[in-house]
C-alpha cells in the first residue's frame, strides 16, 4: 500500500515483518482497492513516485544537513558566549535568548528530518543522529516524537487518529463540521466563541514549556524508553551547568521558560498553518494522496521561508513524500500540482502571513 511504501526506506527489511500476517491472496475476480478511494489517482500517484525515485529525489545531499547542523550549533555555543563576554545585563540576555530560541527551533525541524529517516541512506545513522539532535540538543525524548508524528503522518486532521488535533473539543473546537457538531450536541467546555481571541495566550506560548515537557517524560517513562531518557538529562545536565555558572537561579529559570515559550510560539505558528485551516473530520477511509491533500496546503518558496519553516512551506510535498530530503521538495512541487490538476483536486500555495492569518 502507499502509506508502507511512503514510510519506509529499506522495504526488503521491514517486509520481513508482514510475512506472519499474510492469510492469502486476493481472488482474481476481487478488487483491489475499496469503493471509497480514488482508483484512478491511486494509480497516476504510483505512477510519479516511480518517476520521483528514477529522478534521485529520494536521495539525501548530505553537506546541505552538515551545514544546517553545523549552523545549530554555532548559534548555541553564540548564546552561551554572548553571556560570557558580554555580562547578564538585559541587552545581552534578551539578544542571548533570541540566538538559543533560532537554534533550538532550526534543531527542531532538523531532528524532524532525521525522525522522517531523510537525512541518511541508513536507518541506523539517522536514529542514532537523532537522538543527539532530539534528546541532547533540545532535551525530548526522539522515540516518543516518532510515536507521536508517524500516527499525524498516517490520518492528518483525522478525529481521534491525529495526535496534532488532540485539543478538540477541550481547549477548541476545529474545522467547520466539527464546530456545527459541537453546537448541536449542545456540549461547551471553553467559550469557543472566543476562541481566535485566547489562542495567542494559550496554545503558541505554552504548549512547549507546560503540556510537551511533562508528555515526553511521561512517555518515555511509561515505555521504558531509558536510552532517550539519559539522552535528555545530558541536556539539562549541559544546561544548567553552563548557564548556571554564568546566571542567579531566578534569572536562569526565566532565561530556560522564555527561550521555551519563545521556541513554541515559533514553532506553533508554522505547524499549525499548514493544517488547521483545511478540512478536519472523523477518518473516511480515504485513498492516501487524497488523505494527505485534504488535510494540508503550502506556503509560498522564499529563502527565508524555507529557513524560517524548515521547508515545512512544501507541506503536501512533505506529506506525499515523508521520507524525501527538504532540499528537493521544490523540484517534486510541480509534478504534485499537475497531477493535482488532473484529477481536479485544488493544490492551496499561500503567502507566509496570509497563512498566519488563516489559522486565526
Amino acid at each position: 500500500q502507499d502509506a508502507f511504501v511512503a514510510f519506509h526506506v529499506d522495504k526488503v527489511l521491514v517486509s520481513k515483518y508482514l510475512k506472519s500476517l499474510q492469510i492469502g491472496e486476493l481472488a482474481p475476480d476481487q478488487p483491489s482497492i475499496e469503493p471509497t478511494k480514488n482508483k484512478m489517482l491511486v494509480k497516476d500517484f504510483r505512477e510519479l513516485r516511480a518517476t520521483v525515485e528514477k529522478m534521485g529525489l529520494l536521495k539525501p545531499n548530505q553537506l546541505f544537513f552538515f551545514l544546517h547542523l553545523a549552523h545549530i550549533l554555532l548559534l548555541d555555543t553564540a548564546a552561551w558566549l554572548i553571556l560570557f563576554y558580554f555580562g547578564t545585563s538585559l541587552m545581552p540576555f534578551i539578544v542571548s535568548l533570541v540566538v538559543l530560541t533560532i537554534s533550538q527551533v532550526q534543531a527542531s525541524w532538523l531532528q524532524h528530518d532525521l525522525g522522517h529517516l531523510s537525512v541518511f541512506r541508513k536507518t541506523k545513522w539517522n536514529h542514532l543522529l537523532h537522538k543527539f539532535v532530539m534528546c541532547h540538543l533540545i532535551g525530548a525524548s526522539a522515540k516518543w516524537w516518532t510515536l507521536l508524528h508517524s500516527r499525524h503522518h498516517a490520518k492528518p486532521n483525522c478525529f481521534q487518529k491525529d495526535p496534532d488535533i488532540d485539543m478538540h473539543p477541550f481547549l477548541f473546537t476545529l474545522g467547520k463540521k466539527f464546530s456545527v457538531e459541537l453546537g448541536i450536541k449542545k456540549k461547551k467546555y471553553m467559550p469557543y466563541n472566543h476562541q481566535h481571541k485566547y489562542f495567542f495566550i494559550t496554545l503558541p506560548p505554552l504548549l512547549f514549556p507546560t503540556y510537551f515537557h511533562c508528555h515526553t517524560f511521561y512517555i518515555a517513562y511509561t515505555k521504558r524508553y531509558w536510552v532517550d531518557l539519559a539522552w535528555m538529562l545530558t541536556f539539562y545536565i549541559r544546561f544548567f551547568f553552563t548557564y548556571g555558572s554564568l546566571l542567579e537561579i531566578k534569572s536562569l529559570l526565566a532565561y530556560y521558560f522564555i527561550f521555551r515559550m519563545l521556541e513554541s510560539s515559533w514553532f506553533v505558528w508554522v505547524s499549525q498553518m499548514n493544517h488547521i485551516p483545511m478540512d478536519i473530520y472523523y477518518d473516511n477511509n480515504l485513498d492516501w494522496v487524497s488523505t494527505q491533500l485534504q488535510a494540508t496546503c503550502n506556503v509560498e518558496q522564499s529563502l527565508f521561508n524555507d529557513w524560517f519553516t524548515g521547508h515545512l512551506n512544501f507541506q503536501i510535498e512533505h506529506h506525499l513524500f515523508p521520507t524525501m530530503p527538504r532540499h528537493n521538495y521544490w523540484k517534486v512541487a510541480p509534478l504534485v500540482k499537475s497531477l493535482c490538476a488532473k484529477h481536479g483536486i485544488e493544490y492551496q500555495c499561500k503567502p507566509l502571513l496570509t497563512a498566519f492569518a488563516d489559522i486565526v
